[in-house]
């Protein structure tokens, strides 16, 4: 398929676009040596018969010769013919009465002046000038025909040279580029073999090397940034289970001091799996297995989990679904993924529903909480952008790091993230797992 934004297919439009210029100026040039030579000879020919006709009849009126040649002293001439007549040939179209009824022709004229006398010639075409009568108008006009067929000739000899030499040239053009292409795709390893050359692509390569490297070096940092905080974090949860355990231990089982022990233990433990879904998110999507999941249990427990959120208000929430319904993914990132749609679903609704929805394409998280602004959704999954409350005109609570994480997972997994503003207010996120 043909499409103008190929720079192939430019290159290729370019030369047929020269080619027909070109062949149209070539034309252009045919057609007015064309004219002008007809013309010279139609005026050499008018004085011929001019000084024949004085020398048989003497000073007449009008001159009238075969084949459709007719001169007028000026005075007697038609008065359109005085009025436009000049010493130039002209030419304009009339109508003549013959034998086949009425027909259009060409009528050649121009004005001369003799001796102090002045005359209007004019030749009307479609008679054929014989060969004794005028050689040189005869062959021209027996030429002329040849001459345009052999020029629409050159011009689609032209055109199809164009065309042959713009493919093959684009292919020669376009080459670079797409070892260019195919050395970026095979993890630049074929691209340092480009870096050297002199030419455009060669500058194009090395930039590209250049920027390679620097991103390398990018995200090595934050690999290493990522692996660096989470193992130093790591230790200090272990501390702060293993003492929350030992604490929980001690105390006796009806003492309510037990629930911030359990609440310290199982925060521990969150925080650690958080730590995992980053370590995770760090790595390559291809380096990563994807054991399967169950999508209804990570649902149910990431309810369970930020229910507190809903605890002194009058939000319920379900969670629908036909079955059980399985994934290939980690389940740390759905875990994170999902727990902050959740997560925000309860902290932005007041009152009214929370409803999670699993079927066998997509995971939907719907509320009737504040809703999104229109002004807001083009920075939707920006960093640090966070809800402003309609009834407050405050930021609500929160980092502006959620959608920007969901975001994130989905890309790192391959799936998509869509979000649908509620007809009664609030929001709808939707999951798409199966692509």
């Amino acid at each position: 398929m043909f499409t103008i934004d190929s720079i192939a297919n430019k290159f290729r439009l370019s030369y047929v676009v020269f080619a027909l210029l070109l062949c149209a100026a070539f034309v252009s040039i045919f057609l007015y040596a064309e004219t002008r030579i007809e013309q010279e000879l139609v005026k050499g020919r008018l004085l011929q018969q001019l000084q024949l006709s004085q020398e048989k009849q003497g000073e007449q009126t009008v001159y009238i010769a075969n084949p459709g040649i007719k001169i007028y002293r000026f005075d007697s001439a038609p008065a359109n013919l005085k009025a436009l007549a000049r010493e130039t040939v002209q030419e304009i179209r009339v109508t003549v009465n013959n034998n086949d009824g009425k027909t259009e022709t060409n009528l050649h004229f121009f004005a001369y002046q003799k001796n102090g006398k002045k005359y209007v010639l004019t030749y009307l075409e479609g008679n054929e000038i014989a060969m004794e009568n005028y050689p040189v108008l005869a062959i021209f006009e027996a030429l002329e025909d040849i001459f345009a067929n052999a020029l629409k000739v050159a011009v689609l000899l032209s055109l199809l040279i164009a065309i042959l030499f713009s493919h093959l040239s684009a292919k020669q053009i376009i080459k670079p580029l797409l070892d260019l292409k195919k050395a970026v795709e095979t993890d630049h390893r074929n691209l340092t073999e480009l870096t050297h050359l002199p030419s455009e692509v060669g500058v194009l390569a090395r930039a590209i090397d250049e920027k390679n490297h620097k991103l390398e070096q990018y995200l090595k940092r934050e690999q290493l940034f990522t692996g660096d905080v989470s193992h130093e974090l790591r230790t200090p949860l272990t501390i702060i289970m293993g003492a929350s355990e030992v604490l929980a231990s001690q105390l006796e089982d009806n003492s309510h001091l037990s629930e911030f022990a359990n609440r310290i233990s199982h925060t521990a433990k969150e925080t650690s799996e958080i730590i995992s879904a980053l370590l995770l998110l760090s790595r390559a999507p291809e380096q990563l297995d994807a054991p399967q999941t169950s999508i209804n249990t990570i649902a149910l427990n990431e309810v369970t989990r930020l229910h507190y959120l809903l605890r002194h208000k009058p939000v319920s929430c379900r969670i629908i679904a036909e079955q059980e319904y399985m994934a290939y993914v980690r389940p740390e990132l759905l875990k994170m993924a999902l727990g902050n749609l959740i997560k925000n679903a309860f902290q932005y609704t007041d009152e009214g529903e929370v409803i999670v929805t699993i079927d066998a394409k997509k995971i939907t998280v719907s509320d009737t909480g504040l809703g999104i602004p229109e002004k807001m959704m083009p920075l939707l999954y920006e960093r640090f952008e966070r809800l402003n409350d309609i009834n407050t005109g405050n930021q609500a609570d929160g980092t502006g790091l959620g959608l920007s994480i969901v975001q994130r997972i989905m890309t790192h997994m391959g799936w998509r993230l869509i979000h649908q503003a509620n007809k009664n207010g609030g929001s709808t996120f939707s999951i798409y797992y199966h692509k």
